[in-house]
């Protein structure tokens, strides 16, 4: 592939800045965003035979991966990337099920702890297997070893070059 540059861009990543992308790596984007979306659908349909949504699934395990299983609203908002209004909608939801429950934050009065529940526990811990069984039939057992070293180094440089980009 010829990569065409316009004068003063500057190399990133051992690419050029500013060059117009080609067809083919529009077709492999194309081809990444349809591809996580599948994989989206299909995980989330086999999920939801455990009670729980994608949604569901990932406020849980940021609570149970968090330190005595609480975290601050604002905190959780920011731990998977949601506004806080849905944040907010969606833990109401929750708590009608009793997975998690909302505090007061000691520290702060103006702020709200979310805190897991035992049910919200014992309802994650059901469906964690079959989800793992889930990922490794519809993801892992589709890549070999070196595919796997390979995506790992490109999911390392979109973040490297990400991380950099947030700060400039």
């Amino acid at each position: 592939m010829s990569i065409t540059t316009v004068p003063g861009d500057t190399a990133v990543g051992g690419k050029a800045a500013g060059r117009r992308m080609s067809s083919r790596e529009l077709a492999i984007w194309r081809s990444l965003i349809d591809t996580t979306a599948d994989l989206r659908r299909v995980l989330g349909a086999e999920l939801l035979g455990s009670s729980l949504s994608p949604a569901d699934y990932q406020v849980l395990l940021a609570l149970t991966e968090a330190p005595a299983k609480r975290m601050r609203s604002s905190e959780l908002a920011g731990t998977i990337d949601w506004e806080r209004s849905r944040l907010s909608h969606h833990l109401r939801r929750m708590e009608l099920r009793h997975l998690i429950r909302r505090e007061d934050c000691a520290s702060d009065s103006r702020g709200a702890e979310v805190v897991l529940t035992g049910e919200g526990a014992r309802v994650f811990r059901r469906a964690t297997a079959p989800h793992m069984r889930a990922i490794k039939k519809h993801f892992a057992d589709a890549l070999t070893g070196e595919q796997f070293e390979a995506l790992a180094d490109v999911l390392h440089a979109l973040r490297n070059h990400l991380d950099v980009g947030a700060r400039t």
